[in-house]
């Protein structure tokens, strides 16, 4: 076959493969077109998933008669003049093919009145064919109706799905429309259903009403609003609280000077951000708006402009992953009420436990009428004579089942029940929390906040010797420094031999040798990988994973008291290293409905 040049016509149905790949896909251009021409309300019908109909109106500015047969030119735009604007595009469309390739697949008609002009003008297209022009009837703005869409393309017709499954990608695609811009009402209608109903943010209060609106209130009611900026940057948004994660990443929203997009750079300084605080596969919650300089960001760089180039990749990732991550340090117990008055963060610098080996009773507790309330939780058994338990160390004598419990977020420890959790009493009602999960969780952040070139350390009386596979330990020391930072003094004495000297001083002085070799054989091996990405993070997390107090540990009242009181100063405090909630809190009014009270 000879070279030729392509008819305009087949170019644009090419160009159109690109652009179009099902209904939501002409939803989105013209939506973006009308957002473009400054309009405050869309209307949005479709008929059979779009493919039928797709019918758009908007109350923007209107296309003046004289461009109104231009626009359905390839590449005619009146968005950017020159090769320097693609340097600093502020609109969402900029290419001009969207409208030629939509009426190169479908029957397609735009009617249309600029603000200026006193009349408003239709024109149609078939099959690529263009109309006249035509007088109409039409209020200031644009109306563009796509019928029986790939009617001349039946192989692309095929691919399509169900009517249900169209309908779905639409509606899907016009709320993030919705949530890039809360100052346009959005409507969606299917026959005689409406399916999206967003009016305007009616104040400046109304942001999150709008929001609930869209993606609905179990969403708002969770989320922690955040607003950072650094020179031309700002990032602004919700962010799910980790205990409402997803399975999936349906709730992921992402939105670049008014655009949405799905870019794997922003999503990825997102989920490091949650590292510390994300259970293992779960995916976080967020709607998130980054504003910055034009000049800075390519949006040319994705035919359906989803995906972005920066100019400096690294800052961008950085700043995003520093303001997620500093937000979610403060999702720690009670983090709005009074920090505790009796005593200071250096009195807790560590819970020395009592009782290692002793076997735990099912319930320790102290007196004050709490039996009655104990009884009624299932497996409890309960002896009223309280236990005399000795002090741990020269742990302060803080806390006790009397203090006021409105003294502190988490209240009074009361109880410990089977050996795992801690009963405690503060305004609200019960608190239960997992004392492995928070000891955890305060041991990892301590270790954070000391480690690096003057990490504290012990040495030890007599050297740790671990014997491991070859392979094994020449990974372990080919992070070597990962370890020193942690705390630990490391040499290795032959193929298969590792010496440790020195350990962190946080580590609990109770059968170290055994200690060392879990940590170094579970980083060695990798079996206790989780979801923190750093080497030097999954040390720690690991190191404060086998250190903490676990289960059947018998601790006294003032050993629990203090545990409450450190993850009230400790950021992340509401999970632990793996993202499992330390804490749950069991109101009053949940327990009087237990017991019928006030029916």
């Amino acid at each position: 076959m000879p070279i030729r040049v392509l008819d305009n016509h087949l170019i644009d149905q090419i160009a159109a493969g690109e652009v179009i790949e099902r209904p939501a896909s002409i939803v989105k251009e013209l939506v973006e077109n009308s957002l473009d021409a400054g309009a405050q309300s869309v209307d949005v019908e479709i008929e059979a998933g779009g493919v039928r109909l797709t019918r758009v109106r908007d109350d923007g500015c209107g296309i003046p008669v004289a461009e109104l047969k231009l626009a359905l030119s390839r590449h005619a735009t009146s968005k950017i003049a020159s090769a320097d604007d693609l340097g600093a595009i502020i609109t969402l469309g900029f290419r001009g093919e969207a409208l030629p390739s939509i009426a190169s697949v479908s029957r397609f008609e735009i009617t249309s009145r600029h603000v200026d002009e006193e009349r408003a003008s239709s024109i149609s297209v078939d099959a690529g064919q263009i109309g006249e022009l035509a007088p109409a009837a039409h209020p200031t703005g644009t109306t563009i109706e796509v019928r029986d869409l790939f009617y001349n393309l039946p192989a692309r017709r095929k691919f399509l799905r169900s009517e249900v499954t169209e309908q779905g990608h639409i509606v899907r695609l016009l709320e993030r429309l919705a949530l890039s811009r809360d100052d346009v009402a959005f409507r969606l209608r299917s026959g005689s259903r409406t399916l999206l109903d967003a009016p305007a943010r009616s104040s400046a209060g109304g942001a999150a009403q709008r929001l609930a609106r869209i993606i609905g209130r179990e969403f708002v009611d969770s989320a922690i609003e955040i607003d950072h900026s650094a020179g031309p940057v700002r990032i602004s948004g919700w962010i799910g609280a980790p205990a409402a994660a997803r399975a999936t990443s349906d709730m992921q929203y992402w939105f670049v000077n008014g655009r949405a997009v799905r870019d794997r750079l922003l999503m990825n300084a997102v989920r490091l951000g949650y590292r510390d605080v994300m259970y293992s596969g779960r995916q976080p919650a967020y709607v998130l708006y980054l504003e910055i300089d034009p000049t800075l960001v390519d949006v040319n760089a994705h035919p359906q402009k989803l995906e972005l180039r920066f100019r400096d990749s690294r800052q961008i990732h950085d700043f995003v992953f520093r303001a997620v991550e500093r937000k979610l340090a403060g999702t720690r117990p009670g983090i709005s009420a009074v920090p505790p008055a009796s005593a200071t963060a250096g009195q807790y610098e560590q819970i020395r436990f009592s009782h290692p080996d002793a076997t735990p009773p099912a319930l320790a507790a102290s007196p004050g009428g709490v039996w009655a309330i104990a009884d009624a939780l299932r497996g409890v058994s309960a002896d009223p004579r309280p236990h005399e338990l000795e002090m741990g160390g020269d742990l302060p004598p803080i806390g006790s089942a009397h203090r006021d419990p409105g003294s502190q977020p988490l209240g009074s420890a009361l109880a410990q029940v089977h050996g795992i959790y801690i009963l405690a009493q503060n305004e609200q009602g019960l608190v239960l929390v997992d004392m492995h999960a928070a000891h955890e969780r305060v041991l990892y952040e301590k270790l954070k906040e000391q480690s690096g070139s003057n990490a504290p350390m012990q040495s030890l009386l007599v050297p740790v010797t671990v014997e491991m596979k070859v392979d094994e330990l020449d990974a372990l020391m080919e992070h070597a420094d990962e370890w020193r930072a942690a705390g630990f003094d490391l040499e290795r004495l032959a193929p298969e031999t590792l010496v440790v000297r020195a350990v962190p001083a946080l580590l609990p002085a109770d059968d170290i040798p055994a200690l060392v070799r879990e940590v170094i054989g579970d980083v060695a091996t990798d079996s206790a990988s989780h979801h923190l990405d750093s080497a030097t993070d999954r040390l720690l997390g690991t190191i404060a994973c086998r250190s903490a107090i676990h289960a059947h540990r018998r601790l006294t009242l003032p050993e629990m008291n203090a545990l409450l009181r450190q993850m009230e100063q400790t950021p992340r405090a509401d999970q632990c290293n793996h993202g499992r909630p330390t804490w749950t809190q069991i109101s009053l009014h949940e327990i009087d409905r237990m017991f019928l009270r006030g029916r």
